[in-house]
C-alpha cells in the first residue's frame, strides 16, 4: 500500500532484518540483523494474526510496526494490537508513524475488528502524546515481569 511521498508500507521480509536494527535499538531493544530475522520468523510462524510492517522510502526503512490479533473472552471480537513501532529518530514527527498506524488500523478494520490498542512502556513517553493526537486514550495500566530464563 503506497503513502505520502512515495513511502510504501509493506509487510517485512528476510533482507529487512538489517534495517530493523536501528529501529529496534530506538525502543531499546537492540538485536543483530539475524536474531532480529530468527524473531521475525517464529513470530509469524506462531501467531497466524502477526503481521510485520515496514514503512520504506526509496529503498530505505523508515519505521516499523509489530501488529497482533488476540483474541479475548470479555469481547466480541478480537484485540488489534501494536505490540511495537518505530520510526528512526530523525524522521519522528513527519508522518511515517501516522501512516503505520493508519495501517494497521485499516488491517484490523477489515479483519472485523472492533477494538484496537498500542502497547508502550514507561520509558516511551513522548511516544503517548503521538498516541493520544491519534485518538488513543489511557485505558488502564500494563503489568510486568521476567519470568524464566529467558
Amino acid at each position: 500500500m503506497a503513502g505520502a511521498d512515495d513511502l510504501l508500507i509493506r509487510d517485512a521480509v528476510p533482507a529487512d532484518a538489517p534495517g530493523l536494527e536501528p529501529l529496534l535499538a530506538e525502543l531499546g531493544y537492540p538485536a543483530d540483523a539475524s536474531t532480529i530475522e530468527h524473531r521475525r520468523q517464529d513470530l509469524l510462524a506462531t501467531d497466524p494474526s502477526a503481521r510485520v510492517l515496514v514503512a520504506e522510502r526509496d529503498g530505505r526503512l523508515l519505521g516499523f510496526a509489530v501488529l497482533h490479533a488476540t483474541p479475548v473472552l470479555h469481547r466480541p471480537t478480537a484485540v488489534g494490537r501494536i505490540t511495537a513501532i518505530a520510526v528512526l529518530p530523525g524522521l519522528q514527527g513527519s508522518g511515517v508513524g501516522r501512516l503505520l498506524v493508519a495501517a494497521a488500523e485499516a488491517h484490523f478494520t477489515a479483519l472485523g475488528l472492533g477494538r484496537m490498542e498500542v502497547t508502550s512502556g514507561p520509558t516511551h513517553e513522548r511516544a503517548w502524546t503521538f498516541y493520544r493526537r491519534l485518538g488513543y486514550r489511557d485505558q488502564g495500566i500494563r503489568f510486568g515481569k521476567p519470568i524464566g530464563e529467558a
